[in-house]
């Protein structure tokens, strides 16, 4: 599963059976704390488990990292790592980062081309967001 932590929403995305296609799953309103925002997390990964069952169960988290476009940490790096211990100890999935450089930029791209109302495609972007970011994770594994 694929995630984008925003400040406000967060998107999910997951892959196929075979993990070499990744897709828009849903956004998240973000809660006021982090721990709200981690509980959220838990329970999508949760319902999307028992929505596929065992056998396509949820097998690593892939957590977008923002950096500089030099690759440097930026504002939101330390934000996303706390997030992501936090997770560590709420889920016991393996946790992957990997890095988001650009792939807001690039998804909100992709859906302009299906989407011309702004305001639709905003509320999609999130999850497209996290579909970029595992996309691009499947392909460095392969």
């Amino acid at each position: 599963m694929g995630i984008d932590l925003g400040n406000r929403r967060i998107g999910l995305a997951i892959s196929d059976s075979t993990a070499t296609l990744a897709r828009p799953l849903t956004t998240i309103e973000r809660g006021s704390s982090d721990e709200q925002a981690v509980e959220a997390i838990a329970e999508a990964v949760a319902a999307t488990n028992t929505e596929f069952g065992s056998e396509d169960a949820v097998g690593r988290l892939v957590v977008g990292l923002p950096t500089h476009l030099d690759g440097s940490a930026n504002d939101q790096t330390p934000r996303v790592r706390k997030m992501v211990a936090l997770l560590s100890t709420r889920i016991a999935i393996p946790i992957v980062l990997q890095d988001e450089r650009l792939s807001s930029h690039e998804a909100e791209e992709r859906l302009a081309f299906r989407e011309k109302d702004w305001r639709k495609r905003k509320a999609r972007l999130d999850a497209a967001a996290a579909a970029v970011i595992l996309q691009d994770y499947l392909d460095q594994s392969r």
